[in-house]
């Protein structure tokens, strides 16, 4: 498959590599909606997170799912899915003790383009699927949706949708938890 990559620090161009493989936990998706975000810019351009050799960059989108493990869940093949931009292992000790962004060590919760290949490709590997995949709405927009993926956390988009849809310029809402 193809994918768009930071090659070495300074350096981006496409690269061939395998389909990810699918663990019993996670799904495999295929972009439908991709948007660069300044941390790619930053992470290239200037190094922010080390050197990097052709890891695929990206980890803003939505997508389709076309494989999922077999304790997977809450989705299936041909769902269309907003892809959490930070993907935690929800079961790690860390993401239990509320710190999901550290799940597996300090700002481990950053796997795409971090410490594996991000969303820029044919097709991307998501771990723990039910907990970093949210069901995209019927009829929201693609683009609407790829902006979610890097402000809500994946259990909050689907409630952040229709709450959108619901609530009009100034008015109040309350959540009573």
């Amino acid at each position: 498959m193809k994918g768009y990559a930071m090659l070495k620090i300074g350096s981006t161009g496409w690269v061939e590599k395998n389909i990810p493989e699918c663990g019993p936990l996670d799904a495999i998706c295929r972009p439908l909606a991709i948007a660069p975000c300044t941390s790619d810019v930053h992470t290239v351009w200037e190094g922010a997170i080390g050197e990097r050799e052709d890891m695929i960059l990206g980890h803003e989108a939505v997508g389709e799912v076309i494989k999922v493990g077999e304790l997977v869940k809450d989705f299936k093949p041909g769902d269309k899915v907003i892809i959490s931009a930070i993907t935690p292992d929800w079961n790690s000790h860390e993401a239990q003790e509320g710190y999901a962004m550290h799940s597996g060590g300090m700002l481990s919760g950053w796997k795409f383009s971090n410490f594996k290949d991000g969303v820029f490709a044919e097709y991307f590997h998501v771990n723990d699927a039910d907990g970093n995949l949210a069901h995209l709405p019927e009829g929201m927009d693609l683009r609407a949706a790829c902006m979610l993926s890097d402000m809500v956390p994946p259990v909050s988009m689907e409630l952040s949708w229709r709450i959108s849809n619901s609530v009009t310029m100034w008015q109040s809402l309350a959540l009573d938890p």
